[in-house]
């Protein structure tokens, strides 16, 4: 268990930047596409990018929101659960290919799943929202962002 304390508030040193993505995180949730693919894709983001301040933040913020544990467990693994939709998959299918960039980006195959599922109000709010989740991962992680406190 690391005891580290964060290595910088980035609400402090950059408030005028910091207040802008939470903007643009906040906008997200106006968007036509569903808070839970929101919820989900910011979460699986964040399991990939071990940010653990994001990974406790988005599982209390689905649980909030009316999601299923079940559902929160097997994300891990969606690809072998039955608890996922299409529109679903093809969302975390597109969010794991644009966090874990190849050499060829996002394949045409993948483009093809989420152009399939969503219009492009919803697609385009799921590509904002896959960078920007990527973005505040790359500042919990080297900030030591810790998870929330709460017992």
């Amino acid at each position: 268990m690391t005891t580290r304390q964060p290595r910088l508030n980035l609400a402090t040193a950059a408030p005028k930047a910091a207040k802008a993505l939470y903007a643009a995180d906040q906008a997200l949730h106006e968007s036509p596409l569903d808070d839970s693919i929101l919820e989900l894709v910011k979460l699986r983001v964040s399991q990939i990018n071990r940010c653990v301040h994001c990974i406790d933040l988005h599982t209390h913020d689905a649980l909030d929101a009316g999601e299923a544990p079940d559902r929160i467990y097997q994300l891990v693994a969606w690809r072998e659960s039955a608890l996922f939709s299409a529109a679903e998959r093809a969302a975390l299918e597109y969010a794991e290919a644009t966090t874990i960039l190849s050499e060829h980006g996002v394949s045409d195959e993948i483009w093809a799943g989420v152009r399939d599922a969503f219009n492009d109000e919803e697609l385009g709010a799921l590509v904002v929202q896959t960078a920007l989740i990527n973005a505040f991962n790359r500042f919990g992680v080297p900030l030591l962002v810790p998870a929330k406190n709460r017992t």
